[in-house]
């Protein structure tokens, strides 16, 4: 299974820039034609949250149009920049969603390899999120459930401190019960997030938490700062890819400015370039042939 995780979107209006600069709505528009493009596609995208910018019906409106060309199916979750009222009612008519008035955006996907689990932590009006005893009893039953299937949870605030001071300022309570639900679930293969908008990686709870880049601006990495900064590093995605012999191995996937696709080998002549790949795919057989299999490797 490959899962594409995409985060911080901050859509805005049609025709207007996130802090009158960033053209995020078209960032995301590279973004899915990347996702399209990709060989061989994912076999789900999860958004983790900061859909939007401030939470409006507009917003969502263009939200639903820029990710309808995704060729894939989308899960997504709110954020803080989320409303969780105007995300139920937009995103209505996906089976996956919880009905219209539901007091969280938590569901479960169990139709493929990995079980997928969105969890809601945000807290209307604040920026920090929150895991209370509600939505702390709700996962612990759903992890029970189906205490052998490969899990992968998804949110929007990271349960563990960045080392970011002004982002972590803003970070989840109740990460420590958090930690605390998860280590007692070993088939939690990785706990996905964004809020943080750069990839960051943690030991965890006898697992594996994760931040991913955004798609549009990142944050600037300053340990001691205390003051919000972005800069225009490259955007990019997590593509997580499951590996029954190893376990979810993750990569990270840069987006272009345009999605032009070029051949890596576009400089040799023809026969060169077939000559290349069919000597990689006799080494990659004869690797998978050897006693130095991928479960000793």
């Amino acid at each position: 299974m490959r899962l594409a995780q995409i985060s911080d979107l901050h859509v805005v209006a049609r025709d207007r820039l996130c802090y009158g600069q960033v053209p995020t709505n078209q960032q995301v528009r590279q973004a899915v034609a990347h996702l399209n493009n990709l060989k061989p596609s994912p076999d789900a995208v999860i958004a983790s949250g900061d859909l939007t910018d401030h939470g409006g019906d507009e917003e969502y409106s263009a939200l639903r149009e820029l990710l309808s060309p995704l060729k894939v199916p989308v899960f997504v979750i709110p954020g803080n920049h989320d409303s969780r009222e105007a995300l139920l009612k937009s995103f209505a008519d996906q089976d996956y969603m919880p009905p219209t008035g539901s007091p969280f955006v938590n569901y479960v996907i169990d139709d493929y390899p990995i079980r997928l689990i969105g969890l809601d932590t945000s807290v209307p009006g604040h920026h920090h999120g929150e895991l209370c005893a509600q939505r702390l009893r709700w996962l612990e039953g759903t992890l029970s459930g189906r205490p052998d299937a490969p899990t992968l949870i998804f949110m929007h605030h990271p349960p563990f401190r960045t080392g970011i001071r002004w982002m972590d300022s803003a970070g989840l309570h109740g990460g420590r019960e958090l930690e605390l639900v998860v280590s007692r679930h070993p088939q939690v293969v990785r706990v996905a997030c964004g809020h943080v908008h750069r990839p960051i990686h943690v030991a965890w709870a006898g697992t594996i938490a994760s931040t991913a880049p955004s798609t549009c601006h990142q944050v600037a990495l300053e340990f001691g700062g205390d003051g919000f900064e972005f800069i225009m590093e490259p955007r990019a995605i997590q593509l997580h890819v499951w590996d029954p012999g190893y376990g979810l191995v993750s990569h990270l996937s840069y987006v272009p400015n345009s999605y032009e696709p070029m051949a890596l080998l576009s400089g040799l002549k023809a026969a060169e370039r077939e000559q290349i790949v069919e000597q990689s795919r006799r080494d990659y057989e004869a690797l998978c042939k050897s006693e130095f299999d991928r479960r000793n490797w």
